[in-house]
């Protein structure tokens, strides 16, 4: 764990401030849940808050309270940059770099003049002045469950700040089924809906709100399964014209990876989503046991995140991407297959 400079931080947040919270490109529930919970605390505490996440994030969380005052830089992009000119501190939640958020977002951050505060979950972050970050810790959103704890303020915490934080540790969980799921994490759990949390009513906006066409892309995405049963690996694949025969929407992918980890005996499963905007292919990785998908994406796909999940990207087409994946499981044969054993 890293805990740089926080009685330094403590003095600076003694005094009303004007203060931005920002979360990843892409945001899942992580993010949104981290950094629309901390608003809400720093504006019970009487700062000045705002909310920019760099685009879109699945509709599955814009129930969130505090959503529909949150900003999106690509779309509100004058907003964005003032309250960001304006700011006095700016926090940045469940992501290690300034890349994380984009280019065009990231130009903005770098010519920022004031300090950052980072909180954070994920591996090998970069050096901000203040930092809070725990590779250890399940969730970003249990990250500012303890960082109001280590405040003081945990009586603080009411209904909607429990719900954004119940929400996060709950989507980056697999609804508290991951190995970085912890018993502290469960008491905080308990917390969280004594405290207003409502969790089968947060599930049902998660999970049980999918559409007809969300529906019909996970069929698709299981037809498109292969598994490769000398490697315990299996991969799934999502080209661009799959998605739009299906009205993809964002978050459409969310936790289908973890279909391909389910089979019997895969220890590495990963999903390559072609993202014609991008012109990349998406990847997401997920292992079982010792196998680290953070340094395999690292080497590899341009990428980075836990031992467990991880994320990458190729600038291939979507063929030669997942024939790069394929060739490069002989090197890694043996650890994948020693990884997980039941």
């Amino acid at each position: 764990m890293i805990l740089k400079r926080f009685e330094a931080l403590q003095s600076f947040l003694a005094t009303p401030r004007k203060i931005v919270v920002v979360g990843h490109r892409n945001p899942d529930g992580d993010a949104m849940g981290s950094t629309l919970a901390l608003s809400h605390y720093l504006k019970k505490k009487n700062h000045t808050v705002h909310v920019v996440v760099p685009n879109e994030y699945p509709s599955f969380l814009h129930w969130l309270p505090g959503s529909k005052k949150t900003y999106r830089f690509d779309m509100q992009n004058s907003q964005s940059q003032r309250v960001i000119r304006e700011s006095e501190i700016i926090f940045l939640l469940d992501f290690n770099a300034l890349h994380r958020v984009g280019s065009d977002m990231q130009n903005t951050l770098k010519a920022y003049p004031n300090d950052f505060v980072l909180v954070d979950h994920h591996q090998q972050p970069d050096e901000f002045k203040y930092m809070y970050s725990d590779p250890s810790m399940c969730s970003t959103c249990e990250m500012v469950y303890h960082f109001i704890d280590k405040l003081g303020d945990t009586k603080l915490i009411d209904r909607d700040i429990a719900t954004c934080l119940y929400t996060g540790i709950m989507t980056d969980t697999g609804s508290f089924r991951f190995r970085s799921t912890t018993s502290a994490t469960h008491r905080i759990i308990a917390n969280l809906i004594d405290k207003g949390a409502e969790n089968d009513r947060i599930h049902s906006n998660v999970y049980d709100s999918n559409s007809y066409g969300r529906l019909q892309l996970l069929g698709q995405s299981l037809n498109n399964l292969k598994a490769l049963p000398q490697y315990n690996t299996a991969y799934i694949t999502l080209s661009e014209d799959e998605k739009s025969a299906f009205n993809f929407e964002k978050g459409d992918t969310e936790g289908v990876v973890n279909y391909a980890l389910s089979l019997s005996d895969v220890s590495l499963a990963a999903i390559f989503i072609e993202d014609r905007e991008q012109q990349i292919i998406k990847i997401s990785f997920r292992s079982k046991g010792s196998f680290s998908v953070n340094q395999f994406a690292r080497d590899h796909f341009d990428g980075g995140g836990h031992d467990n999940a991880a994320g990458g990207r190729s600038e291939l087409s979507l063929i030669k991407t997942v024939e790069k994946f394929v060739d490069l499981l002989p090197k890694y044969q043996q650890e994948i297959v020693q990884s997980y054993e039941k």
